[in-house]
């Protein structure tokens, strides 16, 4: 009969892998349950949010692009440049800038979390509506005629 037994190292590599398990896990709840509340803040269910690729096309609905766009979020290299357009377009329609972007991209879990917890953050509509921006083409239309 054969028994099995760990050396020093084997026993910490088992130790320190079921430690970095439990750090991953907490680390995607934290996630899903910011993403199941942004969708909620933008008036949609927030179960919608951990369905995998039926959440993209969600996601395109709030920031108000074609479903088509989530097609291009799933091909690898192109996806990265869309699923990076995509959130510069989520970070717009709660009214936050592109430094907000690009703490979402490089620090999601900590700016992810913010923008679905901070009650001063609103969803103002989708950013990729382009009827959004009409009140600019009025201004500029206004622009020399009396008042």
């Amino acid at each position: 009969m054969q028994t099995t037994t760990y050396e020093g190292g084997s026993a910490f590599a088992v130790l320190f892998s079921g430690v970095f398990l439990v750090f991953a896990l907490v680390l995607i709840a934290i996630i899903f349950v910011s993403l199941w509340k942004i969708f909620e803040k933008a008036g949609q269910e927030g179960w919608k949010a951990i369905i995998p690729i039926y959440n993209l096309y969600i996601l395109t609905v709030i920031v108000g692009k074609p479903w088509w766009w989530m097609l291009l979020m799933c091909i690898p290299y192109i996806g990265a440049i869309w699923g990076i357009w995509i959130t510069n377009l989520l970070s717009k329609s709660f009214g936050k800038t592109e430094g907000f972007t690009v703490g979402l991209v490089l620090l999601g879990i900590v700016f992810y979390p913010i923008l679905a917890f901070d009650r001063t953050i609103v969803y103002k509509g989708p950013a990729g509506d382009p009827t959004r921006f009409n009140h600019v083409n009025d201004d500029l239309n206004s622009i020399g005629k009396s008042i």
